[in-house]
């Protein structure tokens, strides 16, 4: 069951959808805050796992975070890392005074940006009980050297300077200087053959009708481009230990290196998982990936939410 909610994320109103089993209970349940990639909103792939996690048992909260979809903040569509971490944060308290959530028993799920807003919240966020993240991205080091490693530290100048400068625009007419995310040429029948894997897939799933949402756009506030450089989200990803982490890549993820250096990064327990064949997209929402994705989630979080279960440190 799907049911609508809000909460408050530092004097912000977040708009969710919580997933409840079908099934009744003997009494609370564990339950999972599922969030979603960089750009994307709760209909998305957050909401595709948070409903298969509540088919498994689990409450399941998919959001909105500020600045994007149904949630409250302006400008519309800023990336705020710093804010992020703080909606997760903000989600786990609003599980906690649920009557059908056990409030000891609360895991983190997040998806793409996300997967490293979910370590950094976790490192310091003892109410998150197991932590995990499918296809993580450092948005930090993304914006720093290019995905993969491919930008200059000239452009990275360049980057820095146009978001001072939309920062200044901002302030002086109000209007907010936008960064355009996917290609706009959806009708073109090259568009696969002229782009990058990865670039066409992200276009595929946000700006067809796979996964579109009138509820978010094909930009994002250039201002963010500064917040997300200053970010390390793994810096801190030790002190989730001794809590369990796993972190779920595939195979054929561009993003790939993100997940080692995270799990590289973290003291244990932890878990890489390799799901073979897939691509960095390819697990937002292809089944045939998904799939063996929310078996081994469901394992992991049955174990680590379970109640008065400690786990062992590294």
């Amino acid at each position: 069951m799907r049911t609508d909610v809000t909460f408050d994320s530092a004097g912000l109103k977040l708009a969710g959808h919580l997933y409840t089993p079908d099934q009744p209970a003997d009494g609370p349940r564990p339950a999972v805050v599922v969030s979603h990639p960089m750009t994307g909103v709760k209909e998305q792939t957050a909401g595709l796992y948070a409903e298969r996690l509540a088919r498994e048992g689990f409450v399941a909260l998919a959001y909105d975070s500020a600045h994007w979809g149904e949630s409250e903040g302006q400008p519309r569509f800023l990336e705020n890392p710093f804010q992020r971490v703080e909606d997760i944060k903000s989600a786990v308290t609003f599980l906690t005074t649920r009557d059908e959530v056990d409030p000891d028993r609360i895991g983190a799920l997040g998806i793409c940006a996300a997967g490293g807003y979910t370590v950094a919240a976790s490192a310091t966020e003892h109410r998150i009980k197991a932590v995990a993240t499918v296809s993580a991205a450092d948005e930090g080091s993304w914006f720093r050297d290019g995905l993969a490693g491919g930008q200059s530290p000239a452009e990275l100048s360049a980057l820095l300077d146009r978001s001072g400068a939309a920062r200044t625009e901002e302030a002086r007419t109000g209007e907010v200087a936008r960064m355009p995310i996917h290609p706009d040429n959806p009708e073109r029948g090259d568009v696969k053959r002229s782009l990058t894997r990865h670039v066409y897939e992200g276009w595929e799933y946000y700006r067809t009708p796979r996964a579109f949402s009138p509820r978010t756009e094909n930009y994002f506030a250039l201002r963010s481009v500064d917040l997300l450089t200053q970010f390390a989200p793994f810096q801190h990803a030790g002190l989730i230990s001794p809590r369990p982490l796993l972190m779920i890549a595939g195979t054929e993820a561009i993003s790939d290196y993100f997940s080692i250096d995270g799990i590289k990064q973290a003291r244990g327990p932890k878990e890489l998982f390799w799901i073979e064949g897939a691509s960095h997209v390819d697990l937002y929402d292809l089944d045939e990936y998904v799939t063996p994705a929310m078996v081994k989630l469901t394992d992991f979080f049955t174990a680590g939410l379970t109640q008065d279960k400690e786990a062992p440190a590294a």
